[in-house]
């Protein structure tokens, strides 16, 4: 049986105006990821990975082209139909953390899966924690907690509401080589366990070659797919 696409794109191209006219960030991007497929987009600054994500994610929209996710047509959608989507199916790890500075370790977790009415929520956000390795700080608050601390908070909240595709905007960019090591072996332990779809921005060159494939941009065009 073949695999099941995850996400797919189709001809993406997303331009913005500029007092010099448009200018094309994206340009023709087709891509498939399949279920529990774990990619790398690289490229230098400036080469449309932020962009390229966020439209994947049904953040942004492109200018045109397609983006199907877990068989959905997020470019069909209006914005509500589209949150509805990554409600349902997308998690999220960003390079700030984005923790709420006014909850504890437990309840930054417990906090969405109480939202999505997850039943046995407090249960699923400590077990989470603890499979972070932080089950002696859960009552701690983010500024009592290190960058790499914060990082793993930010991937049990990410895990907990078991999406079936996980986006990670440069999940290491803010912390050190050795907890930022850490952190990818803990990234993927968690993603080979649940099995989810994993897309992730990295300059990590460690991060990108755990990955089974690796997408690099350049100028806003796919320039490599490599497994």
């Amino acid at each position: 049986m073949p695999p099941t696409p995850m996400v797919i794109a189709e001809n993406l191209v997303k331009t913005v105006p500029t007092f010099e006219g448009a200018l094309t960030i994206l340009s023709g991007i087709s891509l498939r990821i399949d279920a529990g497929e774990s990619v790398a987009i690289t490229g230098a600054s400036g080469s449309g990975k932020s962009t390229l994500l966020g439209i994947l994610a049904g953040l942004d929209l492109p200018t045109s082209g397609k983006v199907i996710l877990a068989g959905q047509t997020l470019t069909d959608l209006d914005e509500e139909g589209r949150a509805r989507v990554r409600a349902e199916h997308v998690g999220f790890i960003f390079q700030s953390f984005q923790l709420l500075p006014g909850l504890n370790a437990l309840e930054n977790v417990l906090l969405p899966l109480e939202l999505h009415g997850v039943k046995n929520a407090r249960e699923s956000a400590v077990e989470f924690l603890r499979r972070v390795g932080l089950e002696q700080r859960l009552h701690h608050y983010p500024q009592q907690l290190s960058g790499g601390e914060q990082q793993r908070v930010a991937i049990a909240r990410a895990f907990a509401s078991q999406p079936r595709v996980l986006f990670a905007d440069e999940p290491t960019g803010n912390l050190d080589i050795t907890t930022g090591g850490r952190i990818i072996d803990l990234l993927f332990e968690l993603n080979q366990a649940s099995g989810t779809t994993l897309i992730l921005i990295t300059h990590e060159q460690r991060l990108a070659q755990l990955c089974q494939k690796r997408i690099h941009l350049s100028a806003g065009a796919l320039a490599v797919e490599a497994l």
